[in-house]
């Protein structure tokens, strides 16, 4: 059984089954028949048989539970969710098998198309598709890769208007004023955008391949993108002509989209197992295969949480703020706001961000006299004359100094991995990086930053406990349900009811045509279900 960790589980909802509408089932049975009809010719052969393997129903919604069963046997699970999740989070459900499935459905005015995600798109489109193993498997490998990657502050304000937009808009109660401020500010957030980051690049990797892939022969590819899966209006244009089929390879992270407007250019992958050869050759000059100068600087550049791996495997979480360069290596690395210090993405104890609150600063490299304090344990550094309670002066190679008096020291492994000072000062040149005042000082042992990478190391610790609103913060997760017509929504259990139970009563189908036609002239979706029972019976309306 896959273990959920508790950051995640915060985001998961029940599915509170009973709450869909007869309504409700009757527009996912029309659309999953359409699906059934169209894509058996349309999609990968892999679609049809994993409606089936993955739990999808096709006359009335999918519980959850049963999709999550079904996974279990392909080493996946199945979570309800509600609305779009922020990107880290996604990564990190998908990166351990987890299928974030919205509990939402859709409305019948926007049967062929949702602008927030639902049921639809999350079951119907992306669980099927997971009982081809070479494709489960790529899923999986890209969520591993993605939630290594380092998101800017500008994709996390980009989210944010992308989830009130499409909130707004599958709500029928929503006013024209709200949805036009709601655009205006997702079109601000795109023009903030002063960069593509690493997560951007990777989402564009996400979009021309699990989102609205195709693969095959360029000249009659077959559709396995989610996106294309869960709509037909898109699936049938992307088929036509007019849309260019490119062979896929790295060169799709060039093509941008629009979430807004069909596409005029798909990619088309020879088979899943290629994918991962693009993910491999994405990921080997990502800051968290490089570290270094470079890595860091992607940090900096985010302004987002990252996490800095040092080649003592200390971890550093927050935002980097600055580092310190010379000759071409980093000699000190400062970090603003709540830090936490981490091995192996677990907390050390006492370091998380209530110590750190505001912020943290390492020198790196080794002491002057050539020792490298991350290669000593504790009785080696005594032994070098290093007491505990001795006030001491300390030199780096790059000519960073501390003095101070050493309270405490932590190993890890049988390796020094921090040191504690009190009343200490760090020094470089004519710059204060460490004042007494400021409390005690965590001197972390480590020579090189071999690693960034995006989010914090250990999440369950670090959102624990912090206030700040950041790149991971749960939106309200509560979206308006619309209000249901209940005189219509009994004409639709009525009829379903006739055809489940096989047993119609003619005289109460006339009646119901007729309330129809009279109360209810806009909803076309009962009246061709009454016209399907009718045809199947030829019964004859006209006397």
């Amino acid at each position: 059984m896959i273990e959920i960790p508790k950051y995640l589980k915060t985001y998961i909802v029940e599915q509170n089954y009973d709450d869909y509408s007869f309504i409700d089932h009757a527009c996912w049975r029309f659309i999953m028949r359409l699906n059934k009809q169209y894509f058996r010719n349309h999609a990968h052969p892999k679609y049809l048989e994993g409606l089936d393997k993955t739990g999808i129903t096709i006359n009335q919604i999918p519980k959850i539970e049963n999709i999550d069963k079904k996974l279990q046997s392909f080493g996946w699970r199945a979570v309800g969710v509600r609305g779009f999740l922020p990107p880290l989070v996604f990564m990190d459900f998908q990166s351990k098998g987890i299928l974030p499935i919205a509990c939402d459905m859709r409305s019948i005015e926007h049967l062929t198309y949702t602008p927030a995600p639902d049921i639809v798109h999350e079951a119907a489109g992306h669980s099927p598709m997971i009982a081809d193993g070479d494709y489960a498997q790529y899923l999986k490998y890209y969520g591993k890769i993605a939630r290594k990657a380092i998101y800017s502050s500008e994709d996390y304000d980009l989210y944010v208007a992308i989830r009130k937009l499409s909130d707004i808009k599958e709500n029928p109660n929503s006013k024209t004023l709200e949805i036009n401020k709601a655009e205006n500010n997702l079109k601000n957030a795109i023009k903030s955008i002063s960069y593509t980051s690493e997560a951007a690049f990777l989402s564009r990797i996400n979009w021309w391949t699990v989102e609205y892939g195709l693969v095959g022969d360029t000249d009659n590819p077959k559709i396995y993108g989610a996106g294309l899966l869960s709509s037909i209006g898109e699936s049938e244009n992307c088929l036509k002509d007019e849309v260019e089929k490119i062979p896929i390879s790295i060169d799709c992270l060039n093509y941008s989209y629009d979430i807004t407007e069909q596409q005029p250019q798909l990619f088309v992958s020879k088979d899943f197992k290629s994918l991962v050869k693009i993910l491999d050759e994405m990921s080997s000059s990502m800051a968290y295969q490089i570290g270094g100068i470079e890595g860091v600087d992607k940090a900096i550049q985010s302004k987002s949480i990252c996490t800095l791996e040092l080649d003592s495997n200390i971890q550093i979480s927050g935002k980097v703020s600055n580092m310190i360069i010379s000759e071409n290596s980093i000699i000190y690395i400062q970090l603003e706001c709540e830090t936490q210090l981490a091995i192996k993405n677990k907390e050390i104890d006492g370091h998380g961000v209530e110590r750190h609150k505001e912020g943290f600063g390492a020198p790196l490299g080794k002491l002057t006299n050539g020792l490298e304090l991350n290669k000593l344990n504790k009785d080696e550094f005594i032994e070098l004359g290093y007491k505990i309670d001795d006030f001491i002066n300390i030199e780096f190679e790059s000519g960073i100094k501390l003095k101070g008096i050493i309270k405490s020291i932590f190993e890890h492994d049988n390796y020094i991995k921090i040191i504690t000072f009190s009343n200490c000062s760090v020094k470089y040149k004519n710059e204060t990086l460490f004042d007494p005042a400021w409390g005690e000082y965590d001197m972390i042992c480590g020579q090189r930053i071999e690693s960034v990478f995006g989010g914090p190391s250990d999440m369950d610790q670090y959102y624990k406990r912090q206030s700040s609103n950041n790149n991971i913060s749960n939106l309200n997760n509560n979206t308006s349900k619309p209000n249901i017509n209940n005189e219509l929504n009994k004409i639709y259990s009525n009829i379903r009811f006739m055809r489940e139970q096989n047993c119609i009563d003619f005289s109460v189908l006339e009646k119901l045509a007729k309330d129809l036609n009279t109360n209810h002239q806009n909803d076309w979706l009962a009246g061709l279900e009454i016209y399907e029972l009718s045809f199947k019976t030829d019964y004859d309306w006209v006397k």
